[in-house]
């Protein structure tokens, strides 16, 4: 019990080059969490982000086995996921069973190769739920650059993708590349899950990115409220969870998925109560 109620230290802690290290990585992930989570929930691409994760942790896996980055290895893993999934899917009603395929297959691989591993035990865990020891400058610098990356992508592509969102068909229509926006999103679908591996594990990427953008859409249907909201969500979760696993040394992802998941519910409420009040007017 001390050990989950003891914040004596948190002040100390927050001194520390990689405590300082995880609070920078935690925020970029909010931020471009919080800008594709609501195109995420939008497009129905929940499952994508799960199967997409699950490559991340296969490609972090190999990168743990074969000795060389691990960050690298994940978005390796994530990117080659995204790029199955927009070839081999490229009909709605193909996409899930195609990601459930290869879904179980990287699982099932990367299950393989950390058996094989044999170094720390720690290392293992961390791919799977998240480290903030494991977030070094190296990692920094790569979640910085690949965060840059996106966010440029989102600025030239953001109003063809939100149309695109709305109505596939009527978008076509207007001469958006549809067929092109697909796998573009699909790639930075795939970057980001790779750098939330490091911070939240690869089990509870969903958390990061969707729910910030499932729980805006119970309350707003402006784009612009319901990316603010979302990104306020995801960095809400993410620093704060950061910030509240420090005093008892546990894994950021069980404090920052339930710190969204009490967004989501809270935001389900408000959503309910309009409704009540919008019928008894």
């Amino acid at each position: 019990m001390d050990r989950i109620i003891n914040f004596e230290g948190v002040g100390t802690l927050l001194q520390l080059p990689f405590v300082q290290n995880a609070l920078l990585a935690a925020a970029i992930l909010g931020l471009i969490a919080g800008l594709l989570a609501p195109l995420i929930v939008a497009r129905g691409m929940a499952f994508a982000v799960h199967g997409t994760s699950e490559l991340a942790f296969t490609g972090g896996a190999a990168a743990l086995l074969l000795g060389i980055d691990v960050s690298s290895g994940a978005i390796g893993g994530a990117v080659a996921a995204s790029l199955l999934f927009g070839m081999l899917g490229k009909r709605q009603r193909e996409r899930d069973s195609v990601i459930g395929v290869v879904l179980a297959f990287g699982l099932g691989l990367g299950v393989l190769m950390l058996a094989l591993y044999e170094g720390r035990s720690a290392n293992r865990f961390g791919l799977l739920t998240g480290s903030i020891v494991s977030i070094d400058s190296t990692n920094l610098l790569v979640l910085a650059v690949t965060a840059a990356l996106v966010i440029g992508t989102l600025c030239v592509t953001y109003r063809p993708l939100l149309f695109s969102s709305a109505d596939p068909s009527v978008a076509a229509a207007h001469g958006v590349p549809v067929r092109v926006l697909g796998p573009v999103f699909a790639v930075l679908i795939g970057l980001t899950t790779a750098l939330a591996v490091p911070v939240v594990g690869a089990i509870l990427v969903l958390a990061v990115l969707v729910t910030p953008g499932a729980a805006a859409a119970q309350v707003t249907s402006s784009p612009f409220k319901a990316t603010m909201m979302a990104i306020l969500i995801a960095e809400a979760g993410l620093v704060g969870g950061t910030l509240l696993s420090l005093g008892p040394g546990l894994p950021v992802s069980g404090y920052a998925t339930t710190v969204i998941f009490l967004a989501y519910v809270g935001c389900r409420l408000v959503a309910r109560f309009r409704r009540r009040m919008s019928s008894d007017a």
